[in-house]
């Protein structure tokens, strides 16, 4: 059974940092290509971030390039969001994604975590 479980999200003033985790199990983690997707109310989701199964190409969002950057563990099938000068628009629930790819497809993704809350006040 695969399981994903994010941690990290809070709640954080503008111009802040907060650092994502997703912990996968139940999948060859190093073999899939790690994303994370993130919606707030009312609109669509949206793809974040992308790294490819080595670690070696990252893919952004424009809205967060520069501000955000994504890495992963694959010893500790783990992947990271490290967010940084966090905007009151980035406030979502960010999801962890397995299968992804530089567009942020859903058709991609086989699987999803559970969503961890991020609040970004002005």
């Amino acid at each position: 059974q695969v399981q994903m479980v994010e941690s990290g999200g809070g709640l954080v003033q503008a111009g802040g940092s907060l650092r994502l985790s997703c912990t996968a199990s139940g999948l060859a983690f190093n073999y899939y290509h790690m994303g994370w997707f993130r919606q707030a109310p009312g609109k669509e989701r949206e793809g974040v971030s992308c790294i490819m199964w080595s670690g070696g190409s990252t893919y952004y969002a424009d809205s967060v390039k520069g501000r955000f950057t994504i890495s992963r563990d694959n010893a500790k099938n783990t992947l990271y969001l490290q967010m940084n000068s966090l905007k009151p628009e980035d406030t979502a629930m960010y999801y962890c994604a397995a299968g992804c790819d530089g567009r942020f497809a859903d058709r991609y993704v086989s699987y999803w975590g559970q969503g961890t809350q991020v609040t970004v006040s002005s």
